[in-house]
């Protein structure tokens, strides 16, 4: 089967101040943001993967660029935020697992390899950093076992942040479907991962990536910042 991979690029980014959508944001080697996302997943899983992009604002500026993918429409984009987006996105998904991320990660081509791995033995996981540890962004921590037991921006004593690469199993998806229902419009997605690692018992990963890059494009600092990497 091939692998389903979603990228979540319905929100409107206005906080880097640009027309466009900011998947579509040029980096300084040419590409967008998501093409490079695009050439990573190719790298990584080939051509036969299945790319569906949850699309909302500026819409047809991301399908005119990707005529190749698959769309979901979340109509509620300047309402709702990344866990609606998600859902959205993994109720149209075929079965079996699903590999996420969000559609502003500029990353490291490896990062998709190391996932190749956990994907091919369906264990869910969230991408990390632990070599910071930032308030404003999701943090962690983890159970005895070494599983993920907490995972949002409150977290205290965080062992590393999430940086927006995830991936949910063929048996777990029914549960991450039903939790992020029941969540808050405004929640992000890894609301409904953290009520089901406490309420579904989802065995959770975090998959340290620490030793390569992946920045969040949030500001116009974030992007100099990617741009050295590109």
């Amino acid at each position: 089967m091939s692998t389903q991979v979603v990228i979540l690029a319905a929100g409107m980014g206005s906080r880097l101040g640009r027309s466009l959508p900011k998947p579509l944001t040029e980096l300084n080697d040419g590409r967008t943001i998501m093409q490079q996302q695009f050439d990573n997943i190719r790298h990584a899983f080939g051509d036969a993967a299945k790319v569906t992009i949850v699309v909302g604002y500026k819409l047809e500026y991301i399908i005119d660029a990707f005529p190749e993918a698959s769309f979901v429409y979340n109509e509620q984009y300047d309402q709702t935020n990344t866990s609606k987006s998600l859902l959205r996105a993994l109720r149209a998904s075929a079965p079996g697992g699903v590999l996420w991320m969000n559609g502003d990660v500029v990353f490291d081509p490896e990062a998709l390899e190391r996932a190749a791995k956990l994907i091919a033995r369906e264990q869910s996981f969230v991408s990390v950093n632990t070599a910071k540890v930032s308030d404003e962004e999701v943090k962690y921590t983890t159970d005895a076992h070494g599983y993920i037991r907490e995972l949002s921006k409150s977290v205290k004593n965080g062992l590393g942040e999430a940086v927006g690469i995830n991936y949910i199993s063929r048996d777990a998806k029914a549960a991450l479907v039903r939790q992020l229902a029941r969540v808050n419009d405004q929640d992000y997605f890894e609301r409904g991962l953290e009520l089901a690692v406490a309420e579904d018992r989802l065995q959770l990963e975090p998959l340290d990536i620490s030793d390569l890059y992946a920045v969040e494009i949030d500001f116009a600092e974030d992007l100099i910042r990617a741009n050295q990497f590109v």
